[in-house]
């Protein structure tokens, strides 16, 4: 008997660990009429399995500690098994004792382009580029990784932004665009060297404060979770002192807008002299947005 419920034990502690992503994965192919479209099904069929079933870390995560997210892959043309595409990146982390998600990351990838063989088999070697599209997959992964680790524990994204530098590091002599300093000023080879540089170690530090400080006490004291916001976006200010229209910044603020102002709109009043024009000042892009906050 108790060989048995040793057994099951060991096969409960087994299945009760799963993979890091609860990830939905989306292709729309409307834009292409010449093609299967069966081709586009499979497509979203394999990297739906690929996401959610490859272990990213070393990590052991429980079923209700999976990071929702979602990519979604506009097919803009396809030829002889080769794609182009943009790519909709969002992840999402719950607040504490709420039922609430806070948005972490939403990036609209515009220089996506790739191979896919229908029913072919997608496997990630985290020392090899083995395609474009694995390639893509995993750099993804990680940046959602590291980002949501980094919302619950100061620079604790590390690992996962170095495996993320390492994929663009073996994909910059692959031929695609968005892994190269040469193909613009916002893309995959900036996002990750910036997450990782000095430089700019206080968007980490907001980004930490904002979720940790701010948004997970607000259930016990929504005042002092405010206030720990306000210092947030201060933070954050200071990285535009330093390097204006920062990337990164644009990359917090794509996703937090509506979440700030919704913040500031309401609950218990805090002083936010400044707030305004604060967020006028680094995130210009958001100003009809920020006119909302009374």
């Amino acid at each position: 008997m108790f060989r048995w419920l040793t057994i099951i034990a060991v096969l409960f502690a087994f299945t009760a660990q799963a993979q890091e992503l609860n990830c939905t994965v989306t292709v729309n192919a409307d834009r292409v009429t010449d093609a299967n479209t069966q081709i586009f099904r499979t497509l979203e069929t394999s990297l739906n399995e690929f996401m959610n079933s490859t272990r990213w870390t070393s990590r052991n995560f429980s079923r209700n500690e999976r990071i929702d997210c979602s990519i979604y892959i506009n097919v803009s043309a396809y030829d002889s098994n080769s794609f182009s595409a943009t790519m909709q990146v969002q992840s999402s982390r719950p607040v504490y004792n709420s039922t609430y998600q806070s948005p972490i990351l939403n990036f609209n990838d515009k220089d996506i382009s790739f191979r896919y063989l229908e029913n072919e088999t997608l496997q990630y070697n985290p020392n090899a580029f083995t395609s474009n599209l694995i390639a893509l997959m995993a750099y993804y992964a990680n940046i959602i990784i590291g980002m949501d680790a980094d919302t619950f524990e100061l620079n604790s994204g590390t690992p996962y932004y170095q495996a993320a530098q390492n994929m663009v590091g073996l994909a910059q002599g692959s031929g695609y665009r968005g892994w190269g300093q040469q193909d613009g000023n916002q893309n995959r080879f900036f996002l990750i060297t910036d997450l990782l540089s000095n430089t700019f170690s206080p968007f980490r530090q907001a980004l930490y404060d904002y979720h940790r400080q701010a948004l997970d006490v607000m259930s016990e004291n929504p005042k002092a979770g405010k206030e720990k916001a306000l210092d947030a976006i201060k933070t954050l200010a200071e990285v535009n002192k330093v390097r204006p229209n920062a990337f990164l910044t644009r990359i917090f603020f794509d996703a937090k807008s509506d979440e700030i102002v919704s913040i500031f709109s309401d609950g218990p009043m805090v002083t936010i002299t400044g707030l305004v024009d604060t967020l006028n000042r680094i995130s210009p892009l958001n100003s009809s947005k920020w006119s909302n906050i009374k």
